[in-house]
């Protein structure tokens, strides 16, 4: 049995949080570094929405897919945040508020993974 593409895209979503999560660290540990411009990655939704999802065969007589390639988030500069008179952009209250985005996030996708394997689980015991 080949793998099941839910996996693969929960598993590419927690890489792309745990690049995010790296950026917001970032951010917040140059709060104080004057010019320091906060950064940000790529939302997920752009990254989907630029890959094209075909069907997984299983048997090579259904019908021939293409591989799924979900490129890596890129990092980029936010847009819509202050200056500070130092010149820094980071703003530690958003900052906080994207950490607890990016934990919520994780705590779903692990809900939907384990979900999943629930289910695959109980299909494979029937």
């Amino acid at each position: 049995m080949g793998p099941v593409y839910l996996f693969d895209l929960a598993a590419r979503h927690a890489q792309w949080l745990a690049v995010r999560q790296s950026a917001i660290a970032g951010n917040v540990a140059n709060a104080n570094t004057p010019s320091y411009q906060a950064k940000d990655v790529k939302p997920f939704e752009e990254i989907v929405d630029k890959t094209h999802l075909a069907m997984a065969a299983s048997d090579p007589r259904h019908i021939q897919t293409v591989a799924i390639d979900i490129a890596a988030a890129t990092g980029r500069g936010p847009s819509g945040r202050g200056l500070s008179p130092s010149g820094n952009s980071v703003s530690l209250e958003q900052e906080m508020i994207e950490a607890g985005e990016v934990s919520r996030d994780f705590a779903l996708n692990t809900s939907v993974v384990k979900s999943f394997h629930r289910m695959l689980m109980s299909c494979a015991r029937a």
